[in-house]
């Protein structure tokens, strides 16, 4: 009981933060729309404390300087009215704050002189990009007058955001694209969250899953199991999605994560179905005992764990019990059979281009997690200038991305004498035929539609073209 008290609703610096929104827009003679995500998400009073200026900050710069002026964003194109969105989620033991505004975004060119007046600029200043930008602006702390003027306050409010990242041992990253807007993300961890959870147990063990993530539970007959090409599956949703043995996966051991018996005996198993972004999988339990409210506990630093494993909670009798991270055993789930072989790491990396940073994260997760090697960009301009500076073995694109789009991406680089042999597959949420037919005529290799997203098929896919 003492702890619950020690948590905190997010939502009670929403509304602070709303009306602050609403006066420095008024301010400045502005159309501002404010809105909120995460309310419900339940925190330890001293980190939503620490966090409290960093929003102040970051929501008043979004409006004093991010949010273009009426007219200004007519002449633009866009609404009137701007908008700055705060969501506030739990990933584990994390909790992100994200701050979004749909304004003229930063000017990086000012960025770079602002830099280069306080010698903080390397060598080979000309070829970067705007995440190398921001990345030294967080670095350099910016913070005198005529720097935060040049730089429409942006300055400070990231310092802000980076000495709270510091303090509580989180980091920060920030997106920015001219005339779209600015994103900044503040990572932290927390002593103590409010989750629920739905508590299963495998192998003579308890543990917990954080129940936003389940989508449905069932009974399996052993004959409904499929054999898929990286282990055992089963039908849901006209989708096949693998099976994870939970009990082999908390084995102490390291016994094989996709063990194929079931047993000779059983006739039918419990399976917990899973997502993750777009990735799904089905855990398989031995026994499902319900829904509850827990207190998640970080693990103690010196206490070694797998991957799975987000935090603990205490159960009724006061002993320990694991809470898992849905999105390490989706990721689990696409890693190979061991008697099927773990590709060897290619000599040249694959690089994801994606301005989401769910889809880049998801990518990155099941490529490692296959043995690849992986480089990310947020955008094509960012990833043309990488790909001319470094050999990569395939690229993954997104179609919508702001600036250059994944076709032009895929056209520019079948132009280039250097990057015109590197395979191209488009990844992307756009399922139309006219799309396809595009992709085909620039020269994508290959075209992967999010929604239909299946693991095996993109791992299939992946070793076919970096075999090449």
């Amino acid at each position: 009981m003492t702890e619950r008290l020690r948590l905190v609703p997010a939502g009670t610096v929403m509304n602070a933060l709303q009306r602050l929104v609403r006066d420095s827009a008024h301010g400045v003679a502005k159309r501002v729309a404010f809105e909120a995500s995460g309310a419900d998400v339940r925190l330890d009073g001293h980190v939503l404390d620490a966090v409290q200026p960093a929003l102040v900050q970051l929501v008043r710069n979004a409006v004093a300087h991010g949010i273009e002026p009426e007219d200004e964003r007519r002449r633009a194109g866009k609404p009137p009215e701007g908008r700055v969105t705060l969501e506030i989620s739990r990933h584990g033991h994390r909790v992100l704050i994200r701050c979004r505004d749909d304004g003229r975004g930063v000017d990086l060119e000012a960025v770079r002189r602002a830099l280069q007046r306080k010698g903080a600029l390397p060598p080979n200043a000309d070829a970067l990009g705007s995440v190398d930008l921001m990345g030294l602006l967080l670095k350099g702390g910016l913070t005198t007058s005529g720097v935060v003027s040049e730089l429409s306050g942006r300055g400070i409010g990231l310092d802000v955001v980076r000495e709270v990242a510091e303090r509580l041992g989180g980091e920060v990253a920030v997106r920015t694209f001219q005339g779209l807007g600015t994103t900044v993300e503040l990572r932290v961890p927390v002593s103590l969250a409010s989750l629920e959870v739905l508590v299963i147990e495998a192998g003579g063990m308890r543990a917990a899953v954080p129940i936003d993530a389940v989508r449905g539970t069932r009974r399996v007959a052993v004959q409904d199991v499929a054999r898929a090409p990286a282990g055992d599956a089963i039908e849901h949703e006209d989708r096949l999605v693998a099976l994870v043995p939970l009990a082999a996966s908390l084995a102490p051991n390291g016994v094989e994560h996709r063990g194929r018996a079931l047993g000779k005996d059983a006739r039918a198993f419990s399976v917990v179905l899973l997502t993750a972004g777009n990735a799904a999988a089905a855990l398989k339990v031995d026994r499902i005992l319900g829904s509850e409210t827990i207190m998640l506990r970080p693990l103690p630093a010196l206490a070694p764990a797998a991957k799975m494993v987000s935090g603990v909670h205490l159960d009724a009798e006061g002993d320990p019990r694991l809470v898992l991270d849905p999105a390490a055993l989706v990721n689990l789930a696409s890693r190979p059979a061991a008697d099927e072989g773990v590709p060897a790491r290619i000599a040249r990396p694959i690089l994801v281009i994606d301005d989401s940073l769910t889809t880049r994260m998801l990518e990155q997760s099941i490529l490692e997690s296959a043995g690849y090697e992986v480089a990310l960009a947020t955008s094509g301009e960012e990833a043309l200038d990488m790909a001319r500076r470094k050999a990569y073995g395939l690229f993954l694109v997104d179609i919508e991305m702001p600036g250059m789009d994944g076709f032009a991406f895929v056209e520019r680089s079948r132009a280039d004498p250097l990057l015109r042999d590197v395979p191209c597959v488009l990844v992307t949420s756009r399922d139309s035929a006219q799309d396809r037919d595009r992709g085909e005529s620039v020269g994508a290799c290959g075209y992967i539609v999010k929604s239909e997203f299946d693991q095996v098929d993109f791992l299939d896919r992946i070793a076919k073209l970096v075999r090449q």
